[in-house]
């Protein structure tokens, strides 16, 4: 495992570092050094490592997750309102519609099949969005519109809704039952999320300050493991808790983190903040190459021209999905675009879940993982260089925050 560790470290930071010199994003060459190194290239990697793998690739989410916590301003979000709200399911139903009208002519399947591959490839990837909208409120870009918290809440929330559409299309491809307590769900995931991770976060800052008033000085490097346990609490009470009551593990990490933020010192979470974003370099690199790892590229010379005919007008649909979002609001039309970009990536949650219908015996579950597999490789990549090379040319540079979105 140390090897494998070394393996995926010292290759996936060299060939991050020669994209970056092409002018390419970093997370390029680390789903490359995947790919490569994984068990369907070189097979380097140790089993033993990859059987976790799953499990470190929700880590290093989870830490850039808590760094987007402690970098968005709820004034702002609150003020966003509708646009955010929508942008968490409206683009994904718009690709998974294209899915069930175009997937039965083009790959010849199914109007169920095509519904269990509009949910697999309609989550917009966190791994690759959050990060760099984290960057953005960094470094004031876009922040008086509060265009990056807009995206960073949307791309949060995605991943439920296409998560529980997955499961029920599922049981449907299976012949089983649609359940209305399925759709039930998604607003009560979200709602019981946030309020279980403020009700964390507003625990955690009263120990912190009650540490601090007692003088029992804790350091901000302790605070960061600390925080970072919960964090790891609060996703496993969401495994523990699926069975009876939904709750968003991710949103519970975003909002403990928002929590933290508000109640604590301003310079204390700009520490924290720091310091989480000097954990996200190493998890990056774990994240990405792990990601890589998981993809099969084997499925992608049985995809065809059709599936990528498929991926295009399913990214054309959710265009038009995230444009209505944005409706009367006071983005311009350069601010509109970089909205679209950033809704382009696909990657974890289609690394995650690609290869469940194949598992389960469906008819289905090749053509599936090989047009999750293609998504990965051309979206991830579009998206990222999409957002890299046009924030600056479609987002306002801001010296202080002013205004967020304004809703006619």
């Amino acid at each position: 495992m140390l090897t494998s560790l070394a393996f995926i470290f010292l290759v996936g930071l060299a060939t991050a570092s020669i994209c970056q010199k092409l002018k390419l994003p970093g997370i390029i060459g680390m789903l490359i050094t995947g790919i490569v190194l994984g068990p369907f290239v070189l097979d380097l990697l140790d089993p033993s490592i990859l059987s976790i793998s799953s499990d470190l690739r929700k880590m290093a989410l989870i830490i850039i997750l808590i760094k987007a916590g402690l970098s968005l301003d709820l004034s702002d979000l609150k003020k966003v309102g509708r646009p955010a709200i929508l942008m968490s399911f409206l683009p994904a139903s718009f690709e998974i519609l294209a899915f069930a009208i175009f997937a039965p002519r083009l790959l010849n399947i199914t109007r169920i099949d095509a519904l269990v591959m509009g949910a697999v490839l309609g989550a917009v990837s966190p791994a690759v969005v959050v990060p760099r909208m984290v960057s953005l409120i960094d470094n004031n870009y876009g922040k008086d519109k509060s265009i990056p918290q807009m995206i960073l809440a949307g791309a949060s929330c995605d991943d439920i809704f296409v998560i529980v559409l997955f499961q029920t299309f599922l049981s449907m491809a299976q012949g089983g039952e649609i359940k209305i307590m399925d759709f039930v769900n998604i607003p009560l995931s979200i709602v019981l999320g946030i309020g279980l991770g403020a009700l964390t976060g507003f625990v955690l800052s009263e120990y912190f300050e009650g540490a601090y008033r007692r003088r029992a000085y804790i350091r901000n490097s302790r605070k960061v493991i600390i925080v970072l346990a919960i964090s790891f609490l609060l996703m496993a009470i969401e495994t523990y808790a699926k069975g009876f009551l939904p709750i968003s593990g991710l949103l519970a990490v975003v909002s403990m983190a928002c929590v933290l933020k508000i109640r604590s010192v301003s310079f204390v979470s700009k520490r924290l903040s720091e310091k989480f974003g000097k954990l996200w370099i190493g998890a990056e690199v774990l994240l990405f190459v792990l990601v890589g790892a998981a993809v099969d590229i084997r499925y992608t010379m049985t995809a065809g021209i059709a599936a990528i005919a498929m991926i295009f007008i399913g990214l054309f649909f959710r265009s038009i999905g995230v444009l209505l979002c944005l409706v009367n609001t006071n983005l311009n039309a350069k601010e509109r675009l970089f909205c679209v970009i950033a809704y382009l990536p696909k990657a974890t949650v289609q690394a995650a879940i690609g290869s469940v219908p194949l598992s389960m015996g469906l008819a289905c579950g090749q053509i599936v993982l090989s047009v999750a597999v293609l998504a990965i490789l051309i979206t991830a990549p579009l998206g990222a260089i999409g957002m890299d090379m046009t924030y600056k040319k479609l987002l306002t540079l801001e010296k202080t925050s002013q205004s967020p979105i304004a809703i006619d």
